[in-house]
């Protein structure tokens, strides 16, 4: 008890202090505090470094104008507290989220503001109060006062005297007063300048936004808050944004700024941080353009009673705003046609996204469980359907059948339609089955080209249209769209991109990109797959046997299958490899599903043509997915010719021929 008197009392020593300058004669904009290039002007709420705003969010302002007035003076934490949110209960990391931007903002040398850990912050940067010249005229005082007139009879000597001393007065006045209009005219220039530029900015990137919970657990959370936020602004068809996953490589990164930039080819960076306590979430952020590097805006978002997702959208607004980005007709807003989602189900959608961009086996089904409980507690979540529905269509070795799985895919897919119409991700999903599973060309190319209206920075959608584009013989559109989504998703969610490539024959590109590919992420199966079929057509088959191997290790499957598939090499070479791969696959197929075209593969690479087109007929009869690549896949080259293939191909709905290479 002792303690928290100790506490009130501190903060109300403070605040008394504060209160006490005022009534001394220094009320609140009648002085300006300098520290190095920094003047902080309290009247005007501004953070000015040398003739340049620095943006600050209105509580920050509010912490660092508390710092300097107490210049060398350590401010408990809970006297910071109650200072600066007087009617509120907030948790200490609010201090820390404002010390940490501050300091961005101040610079790192010097350090301005010191920790003393365990109690509070001390400001230890040297402080001259200035006085506030134009507060002071409009209040009635002056600068330079002068002499009142006195009415005595003076000699004319003095008389005159008198009148060039108060001559040079009025000058002297007259000086200062348009010193401090030419300072404020520049001031406003400069921040109009500054406004300007940021009409240039047409491509950006979201960084990971930092958990301030200090619990790693809890990094699902503000990941899929990142995402979420990356999918938003992406609808801005004036804006190019870089995918997620290529910007979480940053995450907990040392680089700065520019060179972040650089890395990503794009004009402006978000950064920001995610607290949350409970149902309210708290959400930072800072606009901050790379060349040259300066802090445009900055803001903080509460939401609470659960609207998480609304006060992310408020945030994608936000910026758009900031940035003054062009806005196409369909770019007016990024609301959600759902409507508020429910607390736990918005928790279990982003913990499902997590899983989902985690590697190795069984994180489908994980993602999927989290999916399904989403949309079973809010039956309204559109958003949690139209993953869902792709979670269902893309399929893993281990899976059910497409006869099995493609029916829920659809199911969800509609259902996130219905309840918005304006989700990109819920086309895509549509287009995906109508590609992969209906072979309906035409109807996946409409879904294609509204998913990318709805959202033209999905590189997801590029990859996928690009590779219906190339199946058609439309290779050259099919590698404008696969070289655009590598823009979007320079470092990672390759996989499309590398299979066009693959599929239009320029093998050399697609091998740097799966290169690139499992560097970033060497647990990722289907970077695996990527080397492994590029190194198969430059004639590297061990090196490709070798890599097979590893897919089928980071991609969950059996440990009987990887032993006898590494038996196999062992024994025979790349043909052992093949032979014990395909007898995997039959027995396999006699009490679960082997994916047909894959076993027709094995087939062809151990020369057996009738049991290739045996199994090729069989992935036609259950809708198998990569049958849409029989016209421009080289494994199956060797069988083109023969008419039971070419039966198959007409069948599926693929155009004769080959390619353009």
């Amino acid at each position: 008890m002792s303690r928290e008197i100790g506490r009130r009392e501190g903060a109300r020593n403070t605040s008394d202090s504060l209160a006490a300058a005022r009534e001394e004669g220094n009320p609140d904009g009648l002085v300006l505090y300098e520290f190095g290039p920094f003047r902080l002007d309290p009247k005007e709420r501004k953070l000015l470094r040398g003739n340049e705003v620095v943006a600050l969010t209105p509580k920050a302002f509010d912490m660092l104008h508390v710092l300097v007035q107490n210049s060398g003076h350590l401010l408990e934490k809970d006297e910071l507290i109650r200072l600066l949110w007087p009617d509120s209960f907030v948790e200490e990391g609010n201090l820390s989220s404002n010390i940490f931007h501050l300091r961005k903002a101040l610079g790192e040398n010097p350090q301005y503001i010191e920790t003393v850990p365990k109690r509070g912050y001390r400001f230890v940067g040297a402080v001259r109060q200035l006085p506030n010249v134009e507060v002071l005229r409009s209040t009635g005082g002056s600068v330079l006062q002068p002499t009142s007139p006195v009415h005595v009879r003076q000699p004319a000597a003095a008389t005159l005297a008198s009148i060039r001393r108060m001559r040079l007065a009025l000058a002297a006045i007259s000086v200062m007063v348009l010193a401090i209009a030419a300072i404020g005219w520049k001031v406003s220039h400069d921040r109009r300048m500054a406004l300007q530029s940021t009409t240039q900015i047409r491509s950006l990137a979201i960084l990971p936004l930092a958990n301030l919970s200090r619990d790693p657990e809890q990094d699902y959370f503000s990941d899929g808050l990142t995402e979420a936020l990356t999918n938003d602004l992406g609808k801005f068809s004036a804006l190019r944004v870089i995918s997620r996953t290529s910007a979480i490589q940053y995450k907990g990164t040392k680089k700065t700024v520019p060179e972040i930039a650089r890395d990503l080819n794009v004009d402006a960076v978000i950064e920001g941080t995610v607290l949350r306590s409970g149902n309210h979430v708290r959400i930072t952020v800072n606009l901050i353009q790379a060349r040259p590097e300066r802090h445009l805006w900055a803001e903080t978002y509460d939401s609470e009673n659960g609207d998480i997702l609304g006060g992310q959208q408020r945030v994608a607004e936000s910026v758009a705003r900031e940035i003054r980005v062009a806005l196409s007709p369909h770019d007016g807003t990024v609301s959600r046609g759902g409507g508020s989602v429910n607390p736990e189900a918005q928790d279990l959608y982003f913990r499902g996204l997590y899983a989902l961009r985690s590697a190795g086996g069984g994180a489908k089904e994980t993602a999927r469980d989290y999916l399904q409980q989403a949309v079973k507690k809010d039956p309204n979540f559109a958003d949690a359907y139209g993953v869902l529905a792709m979670v269902y269509a893309v399929w893993y070795p281990g899976d059910p059948g497409p006869r099995q799985n493609m029916p829920k895919a659809r199911e969800a897919a509609l259902k996130a339609v219905a309840l918005d119409d304006s989700l990109a991700a819920a086309h895509m999903a549509l287009a995906y089955i109508d590609l992969n599973y209906d072979w309906n060309f035409v109807e996946a190319e409409g879904e294609f080209k509204r998913a990318l209206e709805l959202n033209p920075n999905s590189a997801l959608t590029r990859g996928i249209y690009a590779q219906e584009l190339v199946v058609l013989g439309r290779t050259d559109e099919a590698l404008l769209q696969a070289r655009r989504a590598v823009e979007l998703e320079p470092y990672s969610g390759l996989d499309y991109p590398v299979w066009v490539f693959y599929l239009a024959h320029r093998y050399d590109d697609a091998l740097e990109l799966a290169h690139k590919m499992v560097a970033i992420s060497p647990n990722y199966s289907w970077g695996r797959w990527a080397l492994a079929v590029n190194y198969e057509q430059l004639g590297k088959q061990r090196e490709a046997a070798e890599e097979y191997l590893r897919f089928e290790v980071l991609s969950g499957s059996p440990r009987q299958r990887v032993k006898r598939l590494q038996e196999g090499l062992a024994r025979s070479g790349v043909t052992g490899f093949w032979q014990a791969s395909l007898e995997d696959y039959q027995r396999t197929a006699k009490s679960g599903y082997a994916h047909p075209v894959l076993v027709a593969g094995a087939c062809v690479r151990l020369g057996d043509k009738t049991c290739a087109l045996q199994w090729l007929e069989k992935g036609y009869q259950e809708r198998a997915d990569i049958m849409i690549d029989l016209n421009v896949d080289p494994v199956f080259d060797g069988i083109r010719t023969d008419p039971r293939f070419q039966d198959l191909v007409s069948r599926v709905g693929l155009p004769e021929g080959k390619p353009r290479s």
